[in-house]
C-alpha cells in the first residue's frame, strides 16, 4: 500500500513538471566540439528522462546477470531443502504412528538433504526413531547433546527426564526437572516434577517459592495455586508445631485463608493457639470450620481443648457443637463418646442409636458395643454389636492412591502426588453370599461353646419326612437338653404343625417388644433374663 502511494507521487509529480515545462517554451543550446546544438526545454527534459530509465535498465540487466549463478543455486537449495522437510514431516509422522522403519529412513534422508544444526527437528526424529526400535542408549546420547543448545534445552532435559524415570532413577529424574524449572518454569511437566520432588524431601519453602512462580507464570490456575499452597503452609506448620507454635499458627492461618474447609490447618491451628494458653483463639478456629466440614479431628480437638476439664466439661463441649451443626452424624457421634465419657450412658446410647440410624458404619456399632459393655457388661449383646459392625460398611478414613492413613498427610506416599488424600471410605464392604458366609461363619466360630447352635439329627429316608432344626440359641441352665424339632411329612397328607401353643408365642412376641434391639433380634441375645421361658420360639427350615 505504501509502494502503490509512492508511485502515485512520483507518477503525478513528473507528470505536473512536464505540464509546467509546457506552459513555459524555451530553447536549450549546447556547443560541445565545435557543434551547436540546440532543441527546445520540453525535448531536452524528455531525454533526459529516457537516458535515466535507460540507465536503470541497464543497471537491473547486468545486477541480473551477474547474479544469476547465485539464483541458480538458491533454486536448487530450496528444492533440496523442501524434500528434506518432506522427508522430515513424513519421518515425524511415522515416528508417531510407530513405524521405525519408514522413521529411520525418512530420518537418514531428512539429514542428507537438511543440516541437522539448521534445523533441530532432525534431532528429535532421530531420537524418537531411537527410542522406537529399543536403542535407549543412542535416544539418551541424543537427547545430550540436545540439552546443550539453548533452542532445544527444553525437549532434550524432558527425553532424559523421561528415561530416568523409567529406569527408575529417580534422583536423576529429580535432577533434569530441577534444571527444566530454573530455566524455563513455565513448563507445566518440569514445575509438578520439581514441586513433587521438593515436598517428598520436606523443602517446603522451596515449595511455594516455585508455586509462586508458576501462578505467575500463568501455568496453575489461581484456585488450583491457592489450595496447593494452603496445603504445602499445612504441612510446613505440622513440622513447625512442636519446636515454633507461634510459627506454625501463622503458616496455618494463612492456610485457612487461602482454602476455609481444610480441616488439618484448622486443627494445627487450635493446637498452636492452645500452647499459647489462648483457648478462646483455639475454639473460634474449631467452630468456625466445623460450621463448614464437620471432621471428628475437629470434634475431637474442640472437645479436648483444654486439658483441665472434667469429662462433664467434654459432654458440654461437644453439645455445643452439636448445636451448631444438628442432626449430624459426626455431632452425634461426639456427642456419644463424651456422654461414654461422663458416664451417662441413657444418652451415650441414644445419641449412638440415632447415628445408627442416619448412617449405619463401623464405628457407631463399636461405640455401641463400648456403650454396652460400660453399662451392662452383657456379653451377647456386645457380641451382637461387633457383628453388627463386621458387616458394616467401614469408617472414613484419610485415603490416598489407594493407600488408608491414620492421619492427614500433604503428600501420598505411593505416588507422591500433592494434595492427594481424601476423606472418604477406604473401601466398600464385602458382598455377595461366599464374603457373607465366611464372615458368618468366622463370628460363630468365634464363640463361646454354649452359644453354638444345636443340630438336630435327620430322619432316615424310609420314613419320608426331613426334620427342621430350630435356630434359637439354648440357654446355659438347659444346653444339655435336646433342641425341639418339627416333623413335617412330605407325602398328600397335610403337614404337622411344630409343637407350640399360641401362648408361648405371645409370649415371645411380648418379650421382643419389649426389648427391642435397633429394631431387630440380635444375631446372639446371650443370657440376660434368668427367669425368661424355658421354651424358645423355633422356626421351621424345610430341607
Amino acid at each position: 500500500m505504501i509502494r502503490l502511494f509512492i508511485f502515485a507521487i512520483i507518477v503525478l509529480g513528473l507528470g505536473w513538471s512536464f505540464s509546467w515545462l509546457a506552459d513555459r517554451p524555451g530553447l536549450l543550446s549546447i556547443t560541445w566540439q565545435g557543434q551547436l546544438i540546440e532543441t527546445s526545454l520540453m525535448v531536452a527534459a524528455t531525454l533526459l528522462v529516457a537516458i535515466v530509465a535507460a540507465m536503470m535498465f541497464i543497471g537491473w540487466l547486468v545486477r541480473i546477470i551477474l547474479s544469476s549463478p547465485h539464483l541458480v543455486q538458491r533454486h536448487f537449495r530450496a528444492r533440496k531443502r523442501d524434500r528434506g522437510y518432506q522427508a522430515l514431516s513424513t519421518g515425524l509422522i511415522a515416528a508417531g504412528a510407530g513405524n521405525s522403519t519408514l522413521a529411520r529412513k525418512m530420518s537418514l534422508r531428512s539429514r542428507s538433504l537438511i543440516r541437522a544444526d539448521q534445523e533441530p527437528l532432525i534431532l528429535l526424529l532421530e531420537a524418537q526413531t531411537a527410542l522406537i526400535e529399543g536403542k535407549h542408549d543412542e535416544a539418551r546420547s541424543i537427547f545430550e547433546s540436545m540439552s546443550h543448545d539453548p533452542e532445544t534445552r527444553e525437549i532434550g532435559l524432558r527425553g532424559l527426564y523421561m528415561e530416568a524415570r523409567r529406569l527408575g532413577a529417580d534422583e536423576a529424574a529429580r535432577q533434569y526437572a530441577e534444571r527444566a524449572a530454573e530455566n524455563a518454569p513455565y513448563l507445566p511437566w518440569a514445575a509438578q516434577a520439581t514441586l513433587e520432588y521438593r515436598c517428598q524431601a520436606g523443602r517446603w519453602d522451596d515449595a511455594i517459592r516455585l508455586l509462586d512462580q508458576q501462578r505467575a507464570a500463568g501455568v496453575i490456575e489461581r484456585d488450583k495455586a491457592d489450595r496447593m499452597k494452603a496445603v504445602l503452609l499445612t504441612a510446613k506448620a505440622n513440622e513447625r508445631l512442636e519446636g515454633d507454635p507461634r510459627g506454625a499458627r501463622d503458616d496455618a492461618t494463612a492456610a485457612l485463608k487461602l482454602a476455609k474447609d481444610l480441616v488439618p490447618a484448622g486443627v494445627i491451628a487450635a493446637k498452636a493457639y492452645a500452647r499459647e494458653n489462648n483457648p478462646r483463639k483455639a475454639a473460634s478456629v474449631l467452630e468456625s470450620l466445623w460450621k463448614i466440614e464437620p471432621h471428628p479431628e475437629v470434634a475431637e480437638a474442640y472437645v479436648r481443648a483444654r486439658s483441665g476439664d472434667s469429662t462433664g466439661d467434654r459432654l458440654k463441649r461437644a453439645e455445643k457443637l452439636e448445636g451448631l451443626r444438628p442432626n449430624n452424624v459426626e455431632s452425634l457421634i461426639a456427642v456419644a463418646r463424651a456422654a461414654l465419657d461422663a458416664r451417662d450412658f441413657a444418652k451415650a446410647r441414644a445419641k449412638a442409636e440415632a447415628a445408627a440410624r442416619m448412617d449405619s458404619r463401623e464405628g457407631v456399632y463399636l461405640l455401641l458395643a463400648d456403650i454396652e459393655e460400660a453399662e451392662t457388661g452383657d456379653q451377647g449383646r456386645v457380641r451382637h454389636w461387633l457383628g453388627q459392625a463386621l458387616r458394616a460398611p467401614r469408617d472414613p478414613s484419610w485415603v490416598a492412591d489407594g493407600f488408608v492413613s491414620d492421619q492427614w498427610l500433604p503428600v501420598s506416599p505411593t505416588t507422591g502426588r500433592l494434595d492427594a488424600f481424601e476423606w472418604k471410605a477406604p473401601f466398600g464392604q464385602l458382598e455377595g453370599p461366599i464374603e457373607e458366609g465366611r464372615l458368618a461363619e468366622t463370628a460363630i466360630s468365634n464363640l463361646p461353646a454354649v452359644a453354638q447352635p444345636v443340630s438336630a439329627p435327620v430322619v432316615k429316608a424310609e420314613e419320608r419326612t426331613v426334620v427342621a432344626e430350630t435356630v434359637a440359641t439354648p440357654k446355659p441352665a438347659e444346653a444339655a437338653k435336646p433342641a425341639p424339632l418339627a416333623v413335617v411329612k412330605t407325602d398328600n397328607t397335610e403337614p404337622v404343625k411344630p409343637t407350640s401353643t399360641k401362648a408361648d408365642e405371645a409370649k415371645a412376641d411380648a418379650k421382643a417388644e419389649a426389648d427391642p434391639f435397633n429394631g431387630r433380634p440380635p444375631d446372639d441375645p446371650g443370657v440376660k433374663d434368668q427367669t425368661a421361658s424355658a421354651e424358645a420360639p423355633t422356626r421351621l427350615r424345610l430341607f
